[in-house]
């Protein structure tokens, strides 16, 4: 593993306590022009000048590391606009551009390049198999590598089998990663797992990301209550928090985040205060909302960890009574056959 990127998140966390990652990539994307149904990684070739203010719009609102535009940039994902043989490719221009925005910065960044779900299921009830998986993830990891990613950055994942493999793939390669996964469905994510097993899944596995945690989901409540899982269930690795600006809304014919900047200053506060080091935002997050977060983080003092009370009062309340660390909730479910 690159000691060079962990050495240089490890004297971040150390001086500042926390590192600030980036907001919304298809949010910010959408507002630059790219349409319903549009792969976002077809820009990185057509358009690189919104992907560089895209970059650049974090950068300069105060994120210390950013995600690539290659978060649907896997085979499975492609395969859907007919261009899998491009996976590679695409991931390896998305990263470029990220080199050189980071490149050229004053301030230590860290170009993470983003690595989505594939969109398949695995396991007994799905069609897609470890090994296939393993291939895809490391096809794009190959690609962000060539590219100039610092580390690579699993999202969004649901199943702990898609997390495993993305490990296996990476392993291939000897980077860093970190890994987060969107616990969406009663504080658990769509495939069941809760924020105690993930700290386990992660703990077991034979190549470890260096960072792990939570992203997307529902709001910034129920991400906080799974922050407190991870620390409630020994978490030994940096934890990471990629909340959503607020919960979204249909408005004139578009989705709209509710958070405020304010909110989300406040929401990072108390990630902070909960026990993550690496913080961001996920949906609805703009650059508006990093500087504020980015201020917050600097101005406002380390406090203890709030109570779940303190973090409904502050953000809005959480989604479900229970988060399934408690035994309480829904337990995993089949899915029927298909995309996620």
């Amino acid at each position: 593993m690159d000691t060079q990127v962990t050495d240089k998140l490890t004297k971040l966390i150390e001086t500042q306590g926390w590192v600030l990652a980036d907001g919304a990539t298809g949010t910010n994307l959408f507002n630059a022009g790219l349409q319903a149904g549009e792969p976002p990684e077809f820009w990185n070739e057509e358009h690189p000048d919104r992907i560089t203010a895209l970059y650049q719009g974090a950068v300069d609102a105060g994120s210390d590391l950013f995600l690539t535009n290659s978060f649907g940039g896997n085979a499975s994902r492609l395969k859907l606009h007919n261009a899998e043989k491009r996976a590679h490719e695409l991931s390896k221009i998305a990263a470029e551009i990220g080199r050189e925005v980071a490149d050229k910065s004053s301030r230590d960044i860290i170009v993470a390049g983003s690595m989505g779900p594939t969109g398949e299921i695995m396991g007994a009830a799905g069609t897609l198999s470890h090994d296939d998986a393993v291939e895809m993830f490391h096809e794009q990891a190959e690609g962000l590598i060539a590219g100039g990613a610092d580390v690579l950055w699993l999202e969004t994942i649901s199943a702990p089998e898609e997390y495993a493999a993305a490990a296996d793939a990476i392993a291939r390669t000897g980077h860093p990663w970190a890994g987060t996964m969107s616990f969406d469905t009663a504080g658990r994510t769509m495939m069941g797992t809760t924020s105690a097993g993930m700290v386990k899944m992660v703990d077991d596995l034979d190549y470890a990301p260096m960072a792990f945690g939570a992203n997307c989901g529902v709001g910034a409540s129920d991400l906080l209550r799974t922050v407190l899982g991870f620390v409630e269930g020994g978490a030994s690795k940096p934890i990471i928090s990629k909340g959503n600006a607020g919960i979204p809304k249909y408005v004139d014919g578009h989705i709209h985040y509710d958070g405020t900047p304010e909110l989300m200053a406040e929401y990072a506060v108390m990630a902070r205060n909960s026990g993550a080091k690496i913080i961001g935002g996920c949906c609805g997050t703009m650059p508006d909302h990093l500087r504020a977060m980015r201020k917050a983080l600097e101005e406002t003092p380390v406090g203890k960890a709030p109570t779940l009370d303190e973090i409904a009062a502050a953000l809005g309340g959480f989604s479900s009574e229970s988060d399934g660390t408690d035994g309480a909730g829904p337990k995993r479910r089949e899915r029927r056959r298909g995309r996620g």
